[in-house]
């Protein structure tokens, strides 16, 4: 059950989300706020598992908003703008959704922070050992050991202190930062494009300007990566 909060400065969108979480039986709860400033004390004396963010609002915007906040929940963007919307991967946002949001796309969403939220309660680790494997890793799950192999890996996104591990058929989450990754994932075959992602070089499909086509999945190319991939990409 999730205790959701949508804020938004404009009223339409507001209802929109709201419309949408309401045909859910998971919503616990939805509050509704016009402005970051109410929100704020709001979230000081009460909990939420999942935030709903416009960037664009009067005052202060919803990038400057989730810097303030210590323990942010689960947060996903909700925005006019594409490009601006990237930034906040910055800030260990799980999505983004572009207005006007469809239903299907905001399933989408909906379902990727269900997955991490029971993937991140599985308490999977990556063994001690793993630099010494050549093309796999194993990983810990409860008694399990599961080999994952390097070349199954499409990508990598960091989300606060875990890591989601993306191959082509399944999603790991296991407690540990991005930089903890690239110690394990070999140089050869993965690099960091972003602050919060890793990809593996021999998926990529195309580059769009700031961004990567991968499996189906949008990932950001931060500025100071931008050049590395450039020259990696050169001599593929």
């Amino acid at each position: 059950m999730l205790k959701c909060v949508i804020i938004d400065d404009e009223p339409l969108a507001r209802e929109v989300v709201e419309g949408y979480l309401k045909k859910l039986d998971f919503i616990e709860s939805i509050t509704q706020f016009s402005n970051a400033s109410d929100a704020k004390k709001h979230l000081e004396i009460n909990e939420a598992d999942l935030l709903f963010l416009d960037i664009e609002m009067p005052e202060m915007t919803g990038i400057e908003y989730l810097k303030t906040l210590e323990q942010p929940p689960l947060t996903i963007f909700t925005t006019a703008y594409r490009d601006y919307a990237f930034e906040g991967f910055e800030l260990g946002v799980i999505d983004f959704l572009l207005k006007p949001i469809s239903f299907g796309r905001f399933i989408q969403a909906i379902e990727k922070v269900r997955d991490f939220l029971a993937l991140k309660d599985q308490n999977v680790n990556i063994e001690d050992n793993a630099g010494e494997m050549h093309g796999s890793v194993f990983v810990k799950s409860g008694v399990q050991r599961i080999k994952l192999q390097f070349d199954d890996v499409t990508h990598i996104q960091g989300l606060k202190d875990y890591a989601i591990i993306y191959t082509h058929s399944a999603k790991i989450v296991i407690k540990g930062s991005i930089k903890a990754m690239l110690d394990i994932f070999p140089k050869a075959k993965f690099l960091r494009v972003h602050k919060s992602f890793i990809v593996s070089i021999a998926k990529i499909t195309r580059i769009e300007k700031n961004r990567i086509a991968l499996n189906g999945h949008q990932i950001p190319i931060g500025r100071n990566y931008k050049e590395e991939l450039e020259r990696v990409i050169g001599e593929q």
